[in-house]
């Protein structure tokens, strides 16, 4: 029997902006394997990045139910869904956001810090996960010394420090020049080969491509016209 970490069920998710009113999800059905490497992509306003933001307790559905590793995050309330995400999510953004007076190191221990280890097991993971993106040299330079892609590496060692089952990844290469891109995208096919769940929002065909599935999604709905995806590794 397969073992579904994310299920999406029947998620409807609107908005109302003054007299109207804004369908984002319409009746959204998705159910993502332990280990799976899945790509969404779309047209803008399709309803990519709400459905990320559900799935990562960011957001609510106006109706349906999201199950994530056999809990429904959807009922949970705010401080319970604060601490549910420390646990379970790493989220990837398009623009990095890492503290520009911290070094490299200092932002990867933020979300242990967070979670209340100590001082010497946060640095000790801190250095591995640099390691394992290919920044142990970098390690000391601030934000603002380190190139885009190393930058957006800083932001995946943040992500997956606290070793979440899942990482959510929103346009990770979007701010990316086409040769940082590709370094991005050869480490997140890495990830999802060596066994991570991987849920990612993009525009780039080579990065779509790079995953095990990939969704198209078009006016809130999940549509079936996938693109073609690279085979993984056995």
């Amino acid at each position: 029997m397969a073992d579904i970490l994310i299920d999406v069920q029947n998620a409807t998710r609107v908005y109302t902006m003054g007299t109207r009113t804004l369908y984002a999800l319409r009746e959204v059905s998705l159910q993502i394997e332990r280990g799976e490497f899945v790509a969404v992509v779309g047209p803008s306003g399709s309803g990519k990045s709400t459905l990320l933001n559900l799935v990562g307790g960011i957001d609510k559905p106006t109706s349906g139910q999201i199950w994530v590793d056999g809990t429904r995050i959807d009922v949970l309330d705010e401080n319970a869904l604060a601490i549910w995400r420390r646990t379970h999510i790493g989220i990837v953004f398009q623009f990095f956001q890492l503290l520009p007076t911290l070094t490299a190191l200092e932002n990867v221990t933020l979300p242990m810090e967070l979670r209340g280890d100590n001082g010497r097991n946060r640095r000790k993971r801190a250095e591995a996960m640099l390691e394992r993106v290919g920044l142990g040299a970098r390690m000391m330079q601030l934000p603002s010394e380190l190139s885009g892609g190393e930058q957006q590496r800083v932001a995946i060692a943040r992500a997956l420090v606290n070793e979440p089952p899942i990482l959510l990844a929103d346009e990770p290469t979007g701010n990316l020049d086409s040769a940082n891109a590709e370094g991005i995208i050869t480490l997140l096919r890495e990830l999802g080969d060596a066994g991570k769940t991987i849920l990612l929002i993009t525009h780039e065909a080579n990065l779509a491509r790079a995953a095990h599935r990939t969704l198209l999604m078009r006016d809130g709905q999940i549509v079936p016209e996938p693109l073609p995806t690279l085979a993984s590794s056995p």
